[in-house]
């Protein structure tokens, strides 16, 4: 006797070239690596391998359901980019971060519409909702570049800024033009008022929702470290869920209330954010191969000049003039807007956006996805590969990643104590210095530093060197986190009435 579903084989056929996929872009995205080759590119092809069009394994024929889910994932990428937007990242660049976010959207989308209209003979609808699809970058993609792409500091953090916030802006404008083909939009004023509601509107209930979770996750105890990330996820939800209610983005909302999140909660960051990465990775794992099982190989000839085009237009043309017009009066200089152009890679979203016109009944729908693969494939392909050697090329290289966080938090479950996790990159102040030098933050002890996969017992001539992993107790406070980080920037030590000097009384002896 056995027991067998019919969703079996599949599930083993899933998860087999699921762990093949991971392990092979694992493996091509070491910076080591001979052959880096993106992660999405494997989950594309899987895709259409297994597709329709290929071995006929998976067969997706319900458009409604592919944009839903599609929509879902996107909610996860979003609110993990507003996690990860720290306010470092705003304090370096905000305005221009900001800029392209929103205005730069607008540009790139305009820029690649009118060319789309001139070069390829086309309606301005369809052109205009051929240049919201492909407006925004990608977060996932992105992020996952500036891990083994290092970039100046303000660089990445504008990046991070750009790619974590301009989701909403490209959703709101394809979702627009559909009204308007729908017609629910008809003029100047409309398209004023929807905007308004939907920026506005999203924002605040982003706004309030979030500091709403920052209030439960920062005072409830839930008992359970796991749960708090789960919790966090519900107010996501929630925000989108509020705004989408009202008619407003509930796109904006979710990344306002995960900003808030990840801004304010930093007992809890550690596990929230490890938490919603994987969500956010598996969503864009998810909808490659979603890009995959959908595009139809057969079709793809008849399309492949015009969409080379298109994916011309966007990379060659409105992305630099996007960055170009954002960037005035920022002093960015040229080489850093070399990178920041290259760097826009596309990826998740228009695969998401791409559904939207096919599933409103456009006479164009199709195509617009089938232009939508080319330029998803050649974005990731092309400048996915070419960054790193594009910034070695221009000198603006940095051996240690600007986004990498200087210290984070581990909560220990049942006492008001944090055991703090420090990386001491060569570019701190504490590299080559003793600790009797450095002293101490307030109510905090260095108790161990990880050194060469050894554990070092540190005392008061311990020295410090570049790669050492500092462990430190502090008392669980709200603002401990930022001490510590304050201390290790060098940015001024508060220390104990009982240690005056910093000398880090109890220390149990030297050791180099």
């Amino acid at each position: 006797m056995q027991i067998a579903l019919p969703v079996d084989p599949l599930i083993l056929l899933g998860a087999a070239l699921l762990f093949g996929a991971v392990l092979t872009a694992a493996f091509a995205a070491r910076p080591g690596s001979r052959f880096r080759v993106p992660g999405a590119l494997l989950f594309l092809g899987i895709g259409m391998v297994v597709g329709d069009d290929g071995l006929g394994l998976i067969r997706l024929d319900d458009a409604d359901l592919v944009r839903d889910l599609g929509v879902v994932a996107l909610l996860f990428i979003l609110f993990e980019g507003g996690l990860t937007t720290k306010p470092t990242d705003l304090r370096l660049a905000a305005l221009p971060g900001l800029l392209l976010s929103t205005v730069g959207v607008v540009v790139t989308a305009g820029i690649t519409a009118g060319g789309v209209w001139l070069l390829l003979d086309v309606d301005p609808l369809t052109a205009g909702l051929l240049g919201a699809v492909v407006a925004s970058t990608d977060a996932a993609a992105v992020f996952s570049m500036m891990r083994t792409t290092p970039l100046p500091r303000r660089v990445s953090a504008l990046l991070r800024i750009e790619s974590g916030a301009n989701d909403p802006i490209a959703v709101m404008l394809t979702v627009g033009l559909l009204a308007t083909y729908e017609g629910a939009a008809s003029g100047p004023i409309d398209w004023a008022i929807f905007a308004v509601v939907q920026l506005v509107g999203g924002g605040l209930v982003g706004a309030a929702i979030g500091v709403a979770g920052v209030w439960v996750l920062r005072h409830i105890h839930l008992g359970v470290d796991g749960l708090y990330p789960v919790l966090a996820a519900a107010v996501g939800g929630i925000a989108y869920g509020a705004a989408a209610t009202i008619g407003a983005s509930g796109f904006v909302a979710v990344y306002i209330a995960g900003l808030a999140i990840g801004s304010f909660v930093p007992r809890r960051r550690r596990s929230v954010l490890g938490f919603h990465e994987a969500l956010a990775n598996a969503a864009e794992v998810g909808l490659f191969l979603l890009l995959g099982l959908l595009v139809f190989p057969s079709r793809l000839p008849e399309v492949t000049l015009a969409a080379l085009a298109v994916t011309g237009l966007l990379i060659l043309v409105a992305r630099p003039a996007a960055v170009a017009v954002c960037t005035l009066g920022a002093r960015v200089p040229w080489r850093e807007q070399t990178v920041i152009g290259w760097a826009g890679l596309r990826g998740a979203v228009p695969i998401v956006l791409a559904t939207f016109p096919y599933t409103a009944g456009l006479p164009a729908g199709e195509a617009i996805f089938d232009v939508v693969f080319y330029v998803v494939l050649v974005s990731v392909l092309l400048q996915g590969t070419t960054l790193l050697p594009l910034v070695r090329r221009l000198g603006l290289e940095e051996r240690r990643p600007a986004w990498a966080p200087v210290a984070e938090a581990l909560p220990i479950d049942g006492v008001d104590i944090d055991l703090v996790e420090l990386v001491v990159s060569d570019d701190l102040p504490l590299v080559d210095r003793q600790l009797r030098e450095v002293g101490r933050p307030a109510r905090t002890q260095v108790t161990a530093i990880v050194r060469d996969h050894e554990v070092l017992i540190p005392g008061g001539d311990t020295w410090l060197r570049a790669g050492d992993v500092l462990l430190l107790t502090t008392q669980g406070e709200e603002d401990a986190l930022a001490r510590v980080t304050a201390w290790a920037r060098g940015e001024g030590v508060t220390h104990g009435r009982d240690d005056p000097d910093g000398l880090a009384d109890g220390y149990p002896g030297p050791d180099r």
